[in-house]
């Protein structure tokens, strides 16, 4: 009986112990079930141009507002419209010349009198400062007269293209530009770059031009002016482009991204299936593969695409290994499987 009774115990302790050992095997299948399958790549460093993109207004190079000196005086004639093309010097708008006018036909009675009054002095009829008086009023009404005459005959300093046409014939001039003139070949482009590229930026380098109208176009201009003092708000500093437009696909107000390329640098890649976005915000990150099995998600700031990678600018160094496959279904800390097969 006392055998029976130690064989059945020894059976109930044997039975225990097979079925605790089939429960940790069963804990351990589970733990590997739950580690995501990945695929592997190690980021990079190679030298890469550093294209810097800004965006940008396109802006006349030059433009002028035609107005007369004299307020209160009527337009006469406008010779030219919105759209017409002048040249430097063309006359463009002429004003009422009754002003002018007065102002000639005074000069014309001084210059005879002036006439009359040399031979008298030179007889000894009036004095030299008498005569000097007369040459000074001469003078001064000649000087009102040529000023008149270029407040009648409007011309164009510049040429350019008529932007705005603000009043007509018969107006009275007030404080609006009677014209406004824009040379639009070439053309100015002003952007804003950041401080750290300060150094950089040279006069007459070269910077490409994109625009949203043209997409399929690129247009080359150069550095023209750096100006000297940097924004204290935004640490940046301002930077002038002239860019020919000699077929005036370019025009004043136009939307632009210059490009400015400032060398080769050494720099961080890794293939573009690498990088997650963050939906709803402009957060970009990467999930680096740990010694321990599990993966780390990793901020990063990005810099251009070129081909199939991304240019890391920060929060990653070159040699991690990062994951290409599975984003989705990857956290901070996911326990993973490396198979690059």
């Amino acid at each position: 009986m006392k055998k029976n009774l130690v064989l059945a115990t020894a059976l109930i302790a044997s039975l225990a112990m097979v079925g605790c050992g089939g429960k940790q095997n069963q804990s351990v299948a589970t733990i590997e079930s739950e580690k995501v399958l990945i695929k592997t790549a190690a980021a990079v460093s190679a030298e890469v141009g550093q294209l810097v993109e800004v965006t940008a207004n396109i802006q006349p190079y030059k433009q002028n507002s035609i107005t007369p000196a004299v307020q209160g005086v009527r337009i006469d004639r406008i010779l030219v419209d919105v759209g017409d093309y002048v040249s430097k010097g063309q006359l463009v708008a002429t004003m009422d010349p009754i002003q002018y006018n007065q102002a000639n036909t005074q000069l014309l009675n001084l210059e005879a009198d002036l006439a009359r009054m040399t031979p008298v002095f030179e007889a000894g009829g009036i004095s030299a400062q008498q005569l000097e008086a007369m040459k000074t009023q001469v003078s001064v009404q000649r000087d009102a007269v040529a000023n008149l005459k270029k407040n009648i005959e409007l011309r164009s300093p510049i040429s350019g293209v008529v932007t705005a046409r603000n009043a007509e014939a018969g107006d009275m001039f007030a404080n609006m530009p009677i014209l406004q003139v824009m040379q639009i070949n070439p053309l100015k482009i002003t952007a804003s770059i950041s401080e750290k590229y300060f150094s950089k930026v040279k006069l007459n380098m070269p910077v490409e031009i994109a625009t949203e109208v043209l997409p399929d176009e690129k247009f080359t201009g150069k550095v023209s002016l750096i100006y000297p003092a940097m924004d204290a708000a935004t640490r940046t500093f301002t930077v002038e482009i002239t860019i020919p437009n000699a077929g005036n696909k370019l025009r004043p107000g136009m939307f632009a991204r210059a490009i400015f390329n400032l060398g080769e640098v050494q720099s961080v890649l890794v293939p573009d299936v690498a990088v997650k976005r963050q939906a709803g915000t402009a957060e970009r990150a990467v999930f680096v593969v740990k010694e321990d099995g599990t993966v780390e998600r990793r901020v990063v700031e990005l810099g251009r695409q070129i081909d199939k990678n991304y240019v890391i600018l920060s929060g990653l160094e070159a040699g991690e290994v990062v994951s290409i496959t599975g984003l989705s279904k990857l956290e901070d800390g996911t326990a993973i499987e490396v198979s690059n097969n």
